[in-house]
């Protein structure tokens, strides 16, 4: 009978799940079930299947087999899951390598891949989704790929294997799939329609730019400063940063750091929403604003020279903090002329 080995098995169900999968300590487990129950589960989500055949000597097919076998055992199964350095992709590559004694890839198509670029041709249709990988991934996704190290995505390592050669016995190169037949012809990335312009990061991110260039221009024009839209814009900002602080000092993910997002989103930003209503710190605040003013700003200007990508949307969310610095700065200056 057929048997199926996924290494992409994980249960929500263990304990402080969400904390331990953006701690980086995400365990999955290797799972081997009958292929008659693989097949229906595929079919109904309407998810390809290709059957790839591996051009393997009897001894080779039995040493992966019983090295598949001996990793599926209760005590064997579970493992530490990287999202990009040590998946359920790259973990039956570097078994199939440890049995052929090392595969020849080709040269990809795109050799200027980056892990950024490939998630974003995953989540076109998912802007929220690509919005929260930018922001939490730093600079360490970023850089260009090796043929293997594109392999981390199922479908570049179908590519790579097709085409992909290991020397035999005799030391003549061999192709390592011998047929590859389609068991199933759905689609490839099964996805859900677009998300409409409305509703889109860039969108959303204008009308809250546009939305705080107005509040500034009627504290301008009243010199006064509203409290209000500072206390929400830098509690929310604060919280952001704490989230991208602890994704970039406790996280094992190494791609969460360095992120130069951390100059704009962190947890200073709760200076200027949690001392704005108190007198006695106005000095801190006027210190505060007008450091930020220069930081972000500087941020925004450099952001081409660093080396790490960023959404569209966290430009015009930059400009949102720059501006409500400078209000502050500007109005409190005002003021203290006045008082002269």
């Amino acid at each position: 009978m057929d048997k199926v080995y996924n290494f992409g098995l994980f249960s929500f169900d263990k304990p402080n799940f969400i904390y331990r999968f953006v701690k980086g300590e995400t365990d999955y487990v290797l799972g081997g079930y009958p292929f008659f129950r693989f097949v229906p589960e595929y079919i109904n989500r309407n998810s390809k299947i290709v059957e790839q055949v591996l051009n393997l000597s009897q001894p080779q097919a039995k040493e992966l087999y019983s090295e598949l076998e001996y990793l599926a055992l209760p005590e064997n199964r579970e493992y530490r899951y990287n999202y990009v350095l040590d998946n359920c992709a790259t973990r039956p590559r570097d078994m199939i390598e440890k049995v052929v004694g090392g595969i020849q890839y080709p040269t990809p198509k795109d050799t200027t891949l980056t892990f950024r670029d490939m998630m974003r041709s995953y989540s076109v249709n998912y802007p929220w989704y690509q919005l929260g990988i930018d922001l939490a991934l730093g600079s360490g996704i970023d850089y260009t790929l090796t043929t293997r190290e594109q392999m981390f995505a199922p479908v570049y390592l179908m590519k790579a294997f097709d085409k992909a050669t290991f020397k035999d016995a005799n030391g003549k190169d061999c192709p390592l799939v011998s047929r590859t037949n389609i068991l199933f012809n759905g689609s490839e990335s099964p996805i859900l329609p677009p998300t409409p312009w409305y509703f889109s990061p860039i969108f959303i991110s204008l009308l809250v730019l546009l939305l705080i260039l107005w509040i500034t221009y009627n504290d301008i024009k009243k010199k006064k400063v509203s409290n209000w839209i500072d206390f929400i814009w830098f509690t929310l900002s604060g919280l952001m940063g704490c989230l991208l602080f602890f994704l970039i000092f406790c996280s094992t993910h190494e791609a969460t750091s360095p992120n130069y997002l951390a100059f704009w989103l962190n947890p200073l930003c709760f200076i200027a929403s949690i001392f704005i209503c108190i007198k006695s710190f106005k000095n801190l605040l006027y210190i505060y604003h007008f450091i930020n003013f220069a930081v972000v700003l500087i941020l925004l200007i450099t952001w081409w020279a660093l080396p790490q990508e960023a959404n569209l949307a966290f430009f015009l969310l930059m400009l949102c903090s720059i501006i409500r610095s400078a209000n502050y700065i500007y109005i409190n200056k005002a003021c203290v002329k006045r008082s002269k």
